[in-house]
């Protein structure tokens, strides 16, 4: 089967066109092929998603930057510090950015001016000092997406039709749920290890289930999925039916469909279509029914499937760590919304 892939993004190329040769050093047939082959590691040292959006961050400061008449290379401390400020109150008209989008803008940045050859000391007073006055009058607790467990799950998928879409989509679902796994993780599987360039990871399917290798944000883990107690809401059993039906065998696992649903096409899928998926499912199934639309639509996302994982199985804390990728536990317990908590009382262990 033939599949069609993306050329890298304009941000990646830009990025990867800063190395080359240190001046006065002239180039050979050898020394320009390595140039290429850096460059082609330089494209890959971040993930594409996290590339566009650093893309968008240096061009909305950039933007800044030129209506005040000012420069944004190299990054000068107090100009970025005014930009935060401006971020986080803007004047009349405009809409204040929360804490976290701040911080992500910062990093942005920082990884913008570092592929130009610049420092950006996130650490200078003038930048410092800001953020800690944004972060104690702005910060919140994180307002966390809504758990989807054992139940819903099931009533999101009896949803789905069972044409080709409705297979693909059940697939997703009950997979992205059981392996805890990001939006990403999911439409970044392929079928067969180097299947495509930039693989995400991919798909071992045995008897007491399937192995997925995946490319995580701490490097590459194994995610053992087994089997469930019936065909209803097995996810081995609904990937290998979307394989069959949609003669899936190379490239990407999750694809797109003919409009009528009976055909699977080439590209894969982007990982938009997870949350759209979990949105349209959550309302056809009626979770939530005490919630008015527009906020139930907020309360659930992607996310809600990892969360859910991590707030349903009934195991040992340090298996669903391992499971999900956390580096510690704490991260872990972020995930949990059905915690079993005050199991232990401090309080009348303390004598009261």
């Amino acid at each position: 089967m033939t599949r069609e892939y993306k050329s890298p993004s304009p941000a990646a190329q830009d990025e990867a066109g800063t190395i080359g040769l240190p001046s006065g050093m002239a180039g050979s047939g050898g020394l320009d092929r390595l140039v290429e082959t850096a460059r082609g590691y330089a494209r890959d040292a971040a993930a594409e998603t996290t590339r566009r959006a650093y893309a968008a961050d240096w061009a909305h400061f950039a933007r800044w930057c030129r209506r005040r008449g000012a420069a944004p290379l190299p990054p000068a401390p107090e100009l970025v510090g005014l930009y935060i400020a401006d971020l986080a109150a803007p004047g009349e008209g405009g809409t204040p950015r929360s804490v976290s989008t701040i911080e992500r803008r910062l990093s942005g940045l920082a990884w913008t001016c570092a592929q130009r050859g610049h420092t950006l000391d996130r650490r200078d007073r003038h930048i410092a000092t800001v953020l800690a006055g944004i972060r104690r009058r702005h910060g919140r607790p994180p307002q966390r997406k809504e758990a989807i467990l054992a139940d819903d799950i099931l009533a999101m998928t009896d949803t789905l039709g069972h044409d080709l879409r409705g297979l693909r989509d059940r697939a997703i679902l009950l997979l992205g749920y059981a392996g805890g796994l990001r939006r990403s993780e999911i439409v970044g599987l392929d079928v067969h290890r180097d299947d495509t360039p930039g693989s995400g990871g991919w798909i071992a399917i045995m008897a007491e289930g399937a192995l997925l290798v995946l490319r995580g944000k701490t490097g590459w883990r194994e995610v053992e999925i087994g089997r469930g107690s019936s065909q209803r809401s097995c996810p081995v059993h609904a990937l290998e039916r979307w394989l069959h039906f949609g003669r899936i065998d190379f490239g990407p696992v999750f694809v797109g469909t003919s409009r009528d649903g009976k055909r699977a096409l080439d590209a894969r899928l982007s990982d938009k279509h997870v949350a759209r998926l979990v949105k349209r499912c959550v309302h056809a199934a009626g979770l939530r029914p005490d919630l008015p639309e527009a906020e139930r639509v907020r309360l659930y996302s992607g996310h809600s499937l990892r969360a859910g994982l991590a707030s349903s199985a009934e195991v040992d804390e340090r298996h669903v760590q391992k499971h999900l990728g956390h580096a510690s536990a704490a991260m872990t317990r972020r995930y949990q919304r059905r915690r079993d908590r005050f199991r232990v009382n401090l309080t009348k262990a303390a004598g009261l």
